[in-house]
């Protein structure tokens, strides 16, 4: 799942509302949404939305992908999709998902610079100074710690005195596992957002009323898929 594309002003022709609201306040615009394959970053599904809410917007395409999905699928979304309602649907449903709370980042220490980031003129200004960083570990305050039996609990349940995770038990821990899946959100979706955003140049939506826009994004979407069999040799 990914978040909104664009938005351009537009009337409402559709009768469907169209104000969102945004960092700089409630616009008028529509919200394009794709669901991306993590294997070949194919968009399995497109939709473009009248609504600044993305709570609203992920049972419709989870929907839509009920003939896509197996028993092995594992659906990862960002914050924006994260509610009680949300996640009650697909328990329901019984779709394994990995959603972030709107808090995540906050209680993250790993998150703390993200203003330096946001505040930065451009996504894309130069990085060549910038260092590597280590990879995501499980922080202090995700530990519980028993001060009576000075003892300290992982996530995972495991317990230690003075706590160092035995290889033996962190490796295979399925917590582990789950956080690799959902970092490969990022890496699944974001990149296919800035294809259609930055190299096909669609920085907002032109029509007006969302069938047209819906048809735009579908058409910009066919043109990444178009692409992908291009460089995969199908054209030759």
């Amino acid at each position: 799942m990914a978040r909104r594309v664009g938005c351009a002003k537009s009337n409402r022709t559709d009768h469907e509302s169209a104000k969102m609201a945004t960092d700089k306040g409630v616009i008028q615009g529509y919200t394009g949404v794709a669901a991306v394959d993590a294997k070949h970053q194919i968009i399995v599904d497109a939709q473009a939305h009248g609504t600044g809410s993305e709570q609203e917007l992920l049972l419709p395409v989870v929907a839509t992908l009920a003939t896509l999905r197996t028993s092995a699928t594992m659906l990862t979304a960002d914050a924006g999709y994260h509610s009680e309602a949300n996640l009650a649907a697909l328990a329901a449903l019984d779709v394994p998902a990995l959603i972030a709370d709107p808090d995540m980042r906050k209680r993250d220490e790993r998150f703390a610079d993200r203003e330096d980031h946001t505040s930065a003129p451009n996504p894309l200004h130069d990085k060549s100074g910038a260092t590597k960083k280590a990879l995501p570990l499980f922080a202090p305050s995700d530990f519980t710690y028993d001060a009576d039996a000075r003892t300290a609990e992982c996530p995972a349940g495991k317990s230690a005195r003075i706590f160092r995770g035995a290889k033996r038990d962190c490796a295979p821990c399925a917590l582990r596992a789950l956080r690799a899946q959902y970092g490969q959100r990022f890496a699944t979706v974001e990149p296919v957002f800035a294809t259609v955003r930055y190299n096909k140049r669609l920085d907002r939506f032109t029509p007006r009323g969302r069938t047209k826009v819906h048809g735009q994004w579908l058409l910009f979407c066919l043109g990444h898929h178009i692409e992908k069999l291009t460089h995969a040799g199908y054209a030759a």
